[in-house]
């Protein structure tokens, strides 16, 4: 089942939206629109073969933040989703509350962990390691500031943005990632993409400017 459900999605080409959560401000159908121009201007420039599919990563439905962005993009598009969850033993909430609206492929982190690890042994001790080292980072610069630590949870989706996204890109042969704003928060989850980057995972190319 696991070996067919990665050979599903590997038929698709995946396009990751990153941003704030429910605590985003701004009307969430003037940032997809924004995002929406975005990607068209992207798709333009880039030709895209494969069929799209959106890949959410288990954050429940709200009113604000990325849960009420990502849909409104699907319907621009016309796209279908993909849901990726962690596992319960890391998260027993997680799955459970996810948006499941228009989703038509799931699979669990450690399945995708298990693709990373099959194309590039070690590469996950390495992107634990750097997700650590900037979690003690950022922790740092909490206390000179008089800020308590980041939430331990902050570690398990650092390691589910990258995961999902070096993954996606490995079985697709390519991938889109989108950010729903340009001013990243550095104590926010989606301020950790630049891991990746840096341990090669996602190709820049692939960020939409």
């Amino acid at each position: 089942m696991t070996q067919d459900l990665l050979l599903s999605l590997g038929q698709y080409h995946p396009v990751v939206i990153e941003g704030m959560g429910g605590y985003d401000p701004r009307d969430s159908a003037l940032v997809a629109a924004e995002v929406s121009e975005r990607l068209m201007s992207y798709w333009d420039r880039k030709q895209v073969q494969k069929p799209k599919l959106l890949i959410t990563q288990g954050d429940p439905l709200e009113e604000r933040g990325i849960s009420a962005i990502t849909p409104l993009v699907a319907a621009r598009f016309g796209l279908s989703r993909g849901l990726v969850c962690l596992d319960e033993e890391i998260a027993e909430y997680h799955s459970p509350n996810a948006d499941r609206d228009n989703v038509i492929l799931e699979v669990k982190y450690s399945q995708l962990v298990d693709v990373l690890n099959d194309s590039r042994p070690g590469i996950m001790e390495r992107l634990e390691r750097a997700i650590d080292d900037r979690i003690d980072r950022k922790n740092q610069k909490r206390k000179a500031l008089g800020e308590n630590p980041l939430k331990d949870y902050f570690r398990d989706f650092a390691l589910l943005q990258e995961v999902t996204k070096a993954a996606c890109s490995h079985l697709c042969r390519g991938i889109t990632v989108a950010h729903t704003s340009s001013e990243i928060s550095e104590f926010s989850v989606t301020g950790f993409y630049t891991v990746g980057l840096e341990l090669g995972l996602v190709d820049p190319d692939d960020m939409v400017p």
